[in-house]
């Protein structure tokens, strides 16, 4: 999928609980605001219209510089959405920081992403694969994301899932998704982050359980190891990559990823 294939109200579509859940966070604040902006917008057509130089029938009052109701309608409205704004996004806040786990029966998958310049690679540790620019989740499953960069910063980003977190050299972020819908959605990264930025996308592929392990099979028989050798290659800056697997990885490589941009750590 490319990016100019997304569709551009995706936000607006969700394929996920956490998605939703921003979606009417999204609308309801937009609602809100509309609260001042509609009457605003009308006000200033109207006092247009009627006190047009043509209009001979508008009252003029040269000496009124005061109204106690339009004063309190000017301030008690905004004092008002703000608040409720303000309660509305301390509680979302909460409620869906990426670093909350989502509440399920079924035990979620782990994912260890690590950014490049210009690709992801998505390292499973719980079943010892790895993949480069192509997420494969189950759908009613909590994807537990572990988030670093081997690079310069940048911004992982599932739209249709929702909530996006930024991946840092020598650092750890967390997220947690889960897809409700099979279908494919795009991930990219909406960081700046030098002159392949704009290829830097993938495809996740929201499956069945049994879709997702038959996938997960597949890799496994394949020959690509993710080892030093191979890392080396994919350290090096390269544009519009496409999917590579690997059914074996390197014990403890993400950790090793974050440890090696702080001297000192593991010596």
């Amino acid at each position: 999928m490319n990016p100019e294939q997304m569709n551009p109200v995706v936000l607006m579509n969700p394929a996920g609980s956490i998605g939703v859940d921003e979606k009417y966070l999204i609308l309801t604040a937009f609602a809100l605001m509309l609260l001042v902006v509609i009457p605003v917008i009308v006000m200033a057509v109207t006092f247009a219209w009627r006190y047009r130089a043509s209009n001979d029938k508008a009252p003029y009052s040269p000496k009124w510089d005061f109204s106690g109701k339009i004063e309190v309608m000017v301030w008690l409205v905004p004092i008002v959405i703000v608040f409720i704004l303000s309660i509305l996004v301390w509680r979302s806040s909460h409620a869906l920081s990426p670093y909350r786990p989502i509440a399920s029966t079924v035990k979620p998958i782990r994912i260890e992403v690590v950014s490049f310049d210009w690709k992801w690679l998505f390292i499973y540790p719980q079943l010892g694969i790895a993949s480069v620019n192509k997420l494969v989740i189950p759908t009613g499953t909590p994807i537990s994301f572990r988030l670093t960069s081997d690079t310069v910063m940048s911004s992982f980003f599932i739209p249709s899932l929702g909530s996006q977190i930024f991946a840092m050299a020598g650092m750890q972020t967390k997220l947690h998704l889960i897809a409700d819908k099979s279908g494919t959605y795009q991930g990219l990264n909406t960081q700046f982050s030098g002159d392949g930025f704009s290829g830097m996308h993938f495809d996740t592929i929201a499956t069945s359980n049994q879709g997702f392990q038959d996938w997960v099979k597949q890799v496994k028989t394949g020959n690509g190891v993710l080892n030093d050798a191979t890392f080396k290659q994919l350290e090096a800056p390269s544009e519009n990559v496409p999917p590579q697997y690997f059914a074996k990885v390197k014990p403890d490589l993400f950790g090793d990823i974050i440890r090696k941009f702080k001297p000192g750590m593991g010596q």
